[in-house]
């Protein structure tokens, strides 16, 4: 059985063939991406190898000149997401110095890449519990460095005065929950394009690290504490509105 070399990073043994040649390496393309479509529809349990096969016209036992097993299938496709995931996200933050550049770069690019890899995403989140301890350190060290990539521009954001962010590793949780939590509702078509969603995210976090403009803490004072043309403007509730009336002089009807 051949390997892949091993990455300088793990003491693992690699899963994937990629010496095989060309058509190999397109087989085992074939049977990574039905290895998606089957756990992202099955659940990573419920697909049996037999399936697998099936899938790309193969015997179950020709499988294993590609991968060991499938645990492994899932260890490969786990981590190529979560190292493509990274991989991008650096290549477009390459060069930008800003914070708050930076910030609406990192959002606009989690949100696409999201947006257009849903069965990829929802495999590396929810089938993270089915990896192996050896296999679910090598993701989670990825999902750390990915992680901290937000967390630095946080901190260094809050550092310069641009973000009011007292916590920046609570705050990276926070935002890429939301980010992330677009692939439960989107589905392409919709009434929104991908840009017009990017926009709306991308300002939710801006205007959430940043901080209340002046018009949203207007809002937040209490009624007596707001400029005079702020409180004028509010509405008051019916108790309010009765004791105006009954403080009102009264006039006389002809």
């Amino acid at each position: 059985m051949m390997h892949e070399a091993t990455p300088a990073a793990t003491t693992l043994t690699p899963t994937m063939a990629r010496t095989i040649g060309s058509n190999g390496a397109r087989t085992a393309e074939a049977i990574r991406q039905a290895g998606v479509k089957l756990i992202y529809k099955h659940g990573y349990e419920a697909m049996s190898l037999r399936q697998l096969a099936a899938e790309v016209g193969l015997q179950s036992g020709s499988l294993y000149k590609y991968f060991e097993n499938k645990q492994n299938l899932l260890f490969d496709i786990v981590r190529d997401h979560m190292e493509d995931l990274l991989g991008k996200a650096e290549a477009d933050l390459a060069g930008i110095t800003d914070p708050l550049a930076r910030l609406k770069t990192f959002s606009a690019f989690h949100l696409r890449y999201h947006m257009t890899r849903m069965a990829h995403v929802f495999i590396a989140n929810m089938e993270i519990r089915s990896l192996e301890d050896e296999h679910r350190a090598v993701v989670v060290a990825l999902r750390r460095r990915y992680e901290r990539l937000l967390e630095e521009i946080l901190r260094q954001g809050a550092e310069d005065g641009v973000f009011q962010v007292s916590e920046p590793k609570v705050a990276t949780y926070a935002i890429i929950s939301m980010l992330t939590g677009i692939c439960m509702w989107y589905r392409p078509g919709g009434r929104l394009s991908q840009d017009e969603l990017v926009e709306i995210y991308t300002g939710l976090v801006v205007d959430g690290a940043t901080g209340p403009g002046p018009a949203t803490a207007a809002r937040t004072l209490p009624l007596e504490a707001r400029p005079l043309e702020a409180a004028a403007a509010q509405p008051r509730d019916s108790s309010t509105r009765a004791k105006s009336r009954a403080a009102r002089p009264k006039t006389a009807r002809a």
